[in-house]
């Protein structure tokens, strides 16, 4: 447990937990800093790490800087936070569609490596729910739109899931089962109300790990399309969300984002491009849900079983040289820029 084994630094820059020279001491003493999406402002003092690795959740977003950034065009805060990144010693992403000839993502400066999600079974396998005593309704849980610009380049601007969810608005008429979306964001509610959704908001189903596990437990499979730059950039992501529906034996339909090279797919889970294969596949998960559950469960222990994923992941970053850095700080130069 982390018990006392924890800081954190509020937006007012007030600390909470261990105290800082605690904080300065262990990074100092630490075989491994990862540093999960940007989520951490990097200080001076966490570089002092012996390796760093940086997982990218958000791939097209993550890489959209690298166009710019190689060939000078690159906004100040683009140049730096890519600056930021090459000081990592190792690259995790979440595409795991990467370097295939369909994946749009940008490629340069970072030598990516796929790994996905962790899920930690023992705190969902308990907690699933009989079949028969399931909400008989596709759900999940979504944002409209994200608050960061998505990335452009090749002429394309990429979005977040409004762009995709329109293409699939008049999907509640055509299928059996009741589509119902937690949504946050500025989406057009009263429209897709009207096209047969059922809207629920987001923070009501997610005000806690507890109350959202619950929700994702009682639905008879979950129903999603990706972000559009997920999507239409073929890298190969995977939702969270849906790992963890699947960890509590709940089938997944999901769109397509180039991952079915590496996860099964057919029963669990369940992949789409277009309104009359997500349709197919909602009939699909109707007619039989026990079987699409027990294989949601088999996926979960085979995919996601943190124990798995992150063994893997410590082995590859901790193989990595620690003199990496200094590489990168001397390689790969943008243009115009010398160090």
């Amino acid at each position: 447990m982390l018990n006392d084994k924890w800081f954190f630094r509020d937006a007012a820059g007030l600390t909470y937990g261990r105290s800082w020279p605690d904080v300065v001491r262990f990074v100092r003493e630490a075989d491994l800093f990862l540093h999960i999406s940007a989520s951490c402002w990097m200080r001076d003092e966490y570089f002092a790490c012996k390796r760093l690795a940086f997982i990218d959740s958000d791939p097209m977003y993550t890489q959209g800087s690298i166009p710019g950034y190689l060939n000078g065009t690159a906004t100040d805060d683009e140049r730096d936070r890519i600056e930021m990144l090459r000081r990592h010693d190792v690259f995790f992403t979440f595409a795991e569609n990467l370097g295939r000839a369909d994946c749009r993502i940008p490629q340069g400066v970072f030598d990516w490596q796929p790994t996905r999600q962790p899920i930690v079974l023992s705190c969902f396998e308990p907690h699933r729910v009989p079949v028969a005593s399931r909400r008989r309704t596709l759900t999940t849980v979504a944002s409209w739109e994200p608050t960061e610009k998505g990335p452009t380049f090749d002429g394309v601007m990429y979005t977040g899931k409004s762009t995709e969810f329109l293409r699939y608005q008049d999907l509640p008429s055509r299928v059996a089962l009741p589509l119902e979306v937690a949504m946050s964001g500025p989406a057009p509610y009263a429209m897709l109300r009207g096209k047969g959704w059922n809207i629920r908001d987001a923070w009501d189903v997610s005000s806690d790990p507890w109350i959202y596990r619950d929700y994702l437990a009682n639905s008879l499979g979950e129903w999603s399309i990706a972000k559009h730059a997920y999507a239409a950039g073929r890298t190969g992501w995977f939702s969270c969300r849906s790992a963890c529906y699947l960890a509590l034996g709940v089938p997944v339909i999901v769109q397509d984002t180039g991952f079915g090279h590496v996860i099964s797919t057919g029963e669990g889970v369940l992949t789409f491009n277009t309104p009359a294969e997500a349709a197919d596949a909602i009939a699909a998960v109707a007619a039989d849900p026990d079987r699409h559950a027990r294989a949601a469960g088999e996926i979960a222990r085979e995919y996601f079983d943190a124990d798995k994923v992150l063994t893997r992941l410590l082995e590859k970053a901790m193989s990595s040289s620690p003199t990496q850095r200094r590489h990168l700080a001397s390689a790969a130069e943008p243009a115009g820029v010398h160090e």
